[in-house]
């Protein structure tokens, strides 16, 4: 061996593989080989300072808080039976609130549209003065 120095073996007790590119686990600051590396790979009893994963509830988006030992998906379940703000009757909100003012009419539409000169609120059929039959102004507009 020229270089017999160079190089550490793997901290795995399985694997003991010498690596001349040896990575230093920031948990347990140990080092291994580039197939133990992760926290779940050697085991890490340290991983739980570093590997810090938030769970987020999939109704509310609200991140969950879990405590060291409890399992994630069991805290979550909890989260949604009991303090989950998820309403879902928000999802079914009307789009087409905005009623049309001119009588008879019983169109909708998604904004307002409303006239410049009598500020009421119409429909896309009646949004124009001459339509709606506007009071808002002295003379009307031309047709043309």
């Amino acid at each position: 061996m020229e270089l017999p120095g160079l190089g550490e073996h793997c901290s795995e007790r399985t694997c003991k593989q010498l690596d001349f590119l040896p990575l230093k686990c920031d948990a347990c600051g140990e080092v291994f080989c580039k197939d133990h590396i992760r926290y779940d790979d050697h085991n890490c009893s340290s991983a739980y300072k570093k590997n810090v994963q938030v769970p987020v509830c999939p109704l509310c988006n609200a991140p969950i808080p879990v405590q060291k030992g409890e399992i994630p998906d069991i805290v979550v379940g909890a989260h949604m039976d009991k303090d989950c703000k998820y309403n879902p009757a928000q999802q079914k909100q009307k789009i087409f609130i905005n009623k049309c003012l001119k009588p008879g009419c019983k169109r909708k539409e998604m904004i307002k549209l409303v006239c410049e000169q009598c500020g009421g609120n119409f429909c896309i059929k009646h949004r124009h003065a001459l339509d709606h039959d506007c009071k808002g102004s002295s003379h009307p507009i031309s047709k043309a």
